[in-house]
């Protein structure tokens, strides 16, 4: 929700674990699966819920550089998979989701992949 909506967001939202921003697929979605989930309020394009037991998130950014999904393996502990942007790995580590080094680490895998592939096509 920090990179999403911090600077119109009620307070009281930003500090609620349990308040999360869901955003309609043409903007980019952003979407909560849970067991209890209550609309609270829509500001702009982003409609706040307040959200229990969460099973998982769907997010797709609005450029489609970036599809990914959490799914609940216990209580608080999850799996995402997916495609993630930079930029998404930045907010990610702003937001304290995964580690500064673990983003630079995947960044660095990915760009030796390319590099990798790029050698193969050509030869």
């Amino acid at each position: 929700m920090i990179s999403t909506c911090s600077s119109y967001a009620p307070r009281s939202y930003l500090e609620d674990f349990e308040v999360f921003p869901e955003r309609d697929e043409k903007l980019g979605a952003v979407y909560v699966e849970a067991a209890d989930k209550v609309t609270l309020k829509k500001i702009r394009d982003i409609t706040f819920v307040n959200a229990r037991d969460v099973l998982g998130i769907i997010y797709t950014s609005k450029s489609g550089n970036t599809s990914m999904k959490w799914r609940q393996i216990r209580r608080y502990n999850g799996k995402a998979s997916g495609e993630a942007s930079l930029n998404t790995l930045v907010n990610l580590a702003e937001a304290g989701v995964i580690t500064q080094e673990w983003a630079e680490n995947y960044a660095r895998k990915k760009a030796q992949e390319q590099t990798s592939n790029i050698k193969k096509i050509i030869g």
